[in-house]
């Protein structure tokens, strides 16, 4: 292990979301700052929003231990489940119990309880919800309505969002109209500038225990800065994989040629599968074939009216010259340029399965 090779007393680059090895850019700083005042201020609801691999969850754990003795919290990522097991969810996460064998109303007047003991006691209730994209439109709206558990003065609950970019798309929905409404504050996090990586990865190398921040050579950083794209999960990859190399090679320093090593081990294309060109030009000959013959008849499709009013395309086929067996290349291609051709004269929001059976 390179460890100690590097001086380190811990994995610098490690993939678990640690709070203690959170890098502050101006951008991560300022959503932290709008969710953490949001939260102060009683909003209700926010949002952080974020491609992979921009650090949203270890922001959000580091978010948590500022209120650890203030609030009572839930970290949720549990998303691809029905509203009955994220409100189970919910009230495990709370020390409630795992709601087996309750209804939904049992679930939030339990829920509510609990609600109404912390503001008595003068302590907020704080649920994240991670990895928000996935939830299903009916959980979104089961979120929305425990929003609804307040007093004329106060919420009780905050709730923050945080997903990738799909969930933006979700909550513009029309549907979650008043969900959307609800949100108050929206934190977005940005790729790393190239200034930023080096700071980046020396903050993550110092919390670690390195006593010199010569490790990664200033040209290897401007290697490392091109290929992450200043993401910092592709950071996090690059180095340790360099690291291991460079250990591997007894090299003290790593090099911008250490890391383009790397960048090569990475590179899929290589392990990519793909039709093997044989087979790619006896598809092609076959195609060729058939259009040159009456094996390849000029399809057409005709619409005609269903009792529904709507009108459904039809192909127009006509009998070819004789009746010669196709080969299975042959087939494979006579059915390709049907199924192209009935989804080309689909009708408007016709689905891949209405076509199928026309």
């Amino acid at each position: 292990m390179y460890l100690d090779f590097y001086g380190l007393r811990e994995e610098p680059f490690g993939v678990t979301p640690d709070p203690r090895f959170l890098y502050l850019s101006p951008e991560h700083r300022e959503a932290l700052a709008s969710i953490y005042y949001g939260i102060e201020a009683g909003r209700g609801f926010m949002a952080l929003i974020a491609v992979p691999g921009m650090g949203k969850t270890t922001l959000l754990f580091h978010l948590l231990e500022r209120f650890r003795s203030s609030a009572r919290t839930a970290f949720l990522f549990q998303t691809q489940c029905n509203s009955r097991e994220f409100m189970r969810f919910l009230l495990t996460e709370l020390g409630c119990g795992s709601g087996n064998g309750q209804d939904p109303v049992a679930m939030h007047d339990e829920f509510n309880r609990l609600l109404l003991q912390e503001a008595r006691t003068g302590r907020r209730c704080i649920l994240i919800v991670d990895e928000a994209q996935n939830l299903d439109p009916s959980v979104l709206e089961t979120i929305r309505l425990l929003s609804d558990f307040e007093t004329p003065r106060a919420k009780l609950l905050q709730i923050v969002l945080a997903g990738q970019p799909e969930l933006a798309d979700k909550l513009a929905r029309p549907s979650l109209a008043q969900l959307r409404q609800r949100i108050s504050l929206i934190g977005r996090l940005g790729a790393l500038p190239a200034q930023e990586i080096r700071k980046y990865m020396e903050h993550r190398l110092k919390v670690a225990g390195a006593s010199t921040q010569e490790i990664f050579s200033e040209d290897s950083c401007a290697v490392i800065a091109e290929l992450s794209l200043g993401i910092p999960r592709n950071i996090n990859n690059i180095c340790f994989n360099a690291l291991s190399l460079g250990f591997a090679v007894r090299a003290k320093t790593i090099t911008a040629d250490l890391v383009r090593e790397v960048a090569a081990d990475f590179d899929l294309s290589k392990l990519v599968s793909q039709i093997p060109a044989a087979e790619h030009s006896a598809e092609l000959a076959a195609e060729a074939s058939l259009r040159q013959s009456n094996e390849w008849p000029d399809l057409q499709t005709i619409r005609r009216p269903n009792p529904n009013l709507r009108t459904r395309p039809e192909l127009v086929m006509p009998n070819p010259k004789h009746d010669d067996a196709h080969t299975l290349v042959e087939a494979k291609a006579y059915m390709q340029r049907i199924i192209q051709l009935l989804r080309e004269n689909s009708v408007p929001n016709q689905t891949d399965e209405e076509v199928a059976r026309i």
